[in-house]
């Protein structure tokens, strides 16, 4: 069985208090996008700045805005 929840305001005490308390139980899994996209966010960055050193050091070949 699955639920989505949307939660306004999750700086709410009482709404970290119920994550805390759903994932303290052993049948239900929490999933939370916020860490995915921040993984996916960090991870992104990372390649960039490969990207960018390679560029800098003239082994690829850099794309100009307007091309794109």
């Amino acid at each position: 069985m699955h639920h989505t929840f949307h939660i306004k305001d999750s700086s709410n005490p009482k709404v970290k208090a119920f994550l805390e308390y759903i994932k303290s139980l052993d049948f239900v899994h929490v999933e939370s996008d916020d860490k995915d996209k921040a993984e996916e966010i960090k991870i992104s960055l990372k390649q960039s700045f490969k990207e960018l050193k390679l560029m800098k050091e003239g082994k690829i070949k850099a794309t100009p805005a307007k091309d794109l």
